[in-house]
């Protein structure tokens, strides 16, 4: 077996090659890098050069420090993820990462959320994917490439027979995109995930949201959809609704952030019923209320039994609607978690909450709530656990990929790498 090479020696090497001054962060990991086992065996690792790191001194990546991490990597066959969040990438650097790409066969991951990489970035990096043929998983989060930069994705996702997750989540993508994007992925049987969170639309039609479902009709290999902060009401609702009676794939659907009520939750009551795909189904952040709860209690009740993960916090709901969501678990045992902190809990709602947990039908790290007793009477306290609470920050200690604050990944993981 052939010794891998030295990453910060040739590092070093190439800043001074370049006349580029040496990245002491960039030189750390890669030292790092060095020791590991799955190096020196030769296996897959990924860099962690995220510009956010509080646990050791972070000298943010630059365009000119990516050039030369670029030229450096070209040749280490056992770089399969690259992590460069919250750096200060331009798209003068993602040049750079383009080319990368282009000549890479072995890169898997690709994190560059948060960055400051526009619509000329955007195009560079859907270019080199148009040939890329190893690239799994690709975030683009936070990098505002807006409604034309969103069309070079969706150009190359007519193209690229790889790609599984595309994250575009944040990026001020616009209705022409979304609607080019879902009309694309009624033909792509590549991709399994794809976050649309945050768009800016100026329509009240929901005609994003029409041709999105529209898409999930044809649709037979999308496993993961994110569609928060898109306006939904009860038009969208029902297309959705509608259009998953016919689809067989989708199992985690996020609908957070949206403006669905009590009235729209009567469509997904139904898809419940009959749906034997979803399992997880977030609707953080709505206005459900009692009434809406009740309608998913009953058809998890008496229907469904594929449903595993529910994410109602945030929605109004008053003890009546929560009280039915627990009594609702005592009778689906495959409902496993269920996340409720944000609503308005009464004596009633803690004392249901805590008998679930107490009998061991509802497990600690499986909720988002913790009962306690102060002169008799059962109150419930927050959990930082939920479906992804690390979607955007990760924790400056413990466990990074922690199941119980990242539940989605425990149930409907695409792939190692997502």
């Amino acid at each position: 077996m052939s010794v891998p090479p030295d990453l910060r020696q040739q590092y070093l090497q190439t800043c001074q090659n370049l006349s580029q001054p040496e990245n002491h962060f960039v030189a750390r990991v890669l030292q790092e890098a060095d020791k590991s086992d799955n190096v020196r065996q030769a296996k897959g690792i990924t860099l962690k050069i995220a510009g956010n790191n509080r646990l050791v001194p972070v000298q943010r990546v630059t365009d000119e420090d990516v050039q030369v991490l670029a030229s450096v990597l070209c040749t280490a066959v056992f770089v399969t993820g690259l992590d460069l969040r919250y750096n200060i990438l331009t798209d003068v650097g993602v040049r750079h990462v383009a080319t990368f790409l282009q000549e890479n066969s072995t890169l898997r991951y690709l994190n560059l959320m948060f960055n400051d990489i526009g619509t000329s970035g955007a195009e560079l990096i859907a270019n080199a994917l148009h040939s890329n043929e190893t690239l799994l998983h690709l975030r683009m989060t936070g990098n505002k490439i807006g409604n034309k930069g969103g069309m070079y994705f969706a150009s190359m996702l007519q193209v690229n027979c790889t790609l599984e997750k595309l994250d575009l989540g944040d990026c001020d993508l616009g209705t022409q995109c979304l609607i080019a994007i879902a009309s694309v992925l009624t033909q792509n049987k590549a991709v399994k995930a794809i976050n649309l969170n945050r768009p800016l639309l100026y329509s009240q039609e929901e005609e994003t949201t029409v041709h999105i479902a529209l898409m999930l009709k044809n649709n037979s290999s999308l496993v993961e959809l994110h569609l928060c902060k898109h306006e939904i009401r009860s038009l969208g609702v029902k297309r959705l609704c509608e259009a998953l009676y016919e689809n067989c794939s989708l199992r985690y659907l996020d609908l957070s952030c949206n403006k669905i009520t009590r009235d729209d939750v009567k469509f997904l009551g139904e898809l419940l019923k009959q749906n034997q795909t979803l399992e997880i189904l977030d609707l953080n952040s709505n206005r459900i209320e009692d009434d809406g709860a009740i309608y998913l209690s009953e058809a998890l009740a008496l229907y469904n039994r594929t449903l595993k993960a529910l994410s109602v916090v945030s929605n109004n709901i008053r003890g009546k609607g929560l009280v039915a969501l627990s009594q609702s678990m005592k009778i689906n045992m495959e409902l496993s978690y269920i996340y409720i902190w944000g609503n308005n809990f009464d004596e009633a709602v803690s004392t249901a909450f805590s008998e679930l947990i107490q009998a061991g039908r509802l497990k600690p790290n499986c909720t988002d709530v913790e009962p306690y007793e102060v002169d008799g009477h059962v109150h419930l306290a927050e959990l930082s656990h939920g479906l992804k609470k690390h979607y955007y920050w990760t924790p400056s200690y413990g466990e990074v990929n922690n199941t119980a604050a990242n539940a989605s990944l425990a149930i409907a993981a695409v792939s190692e790498y997502l």
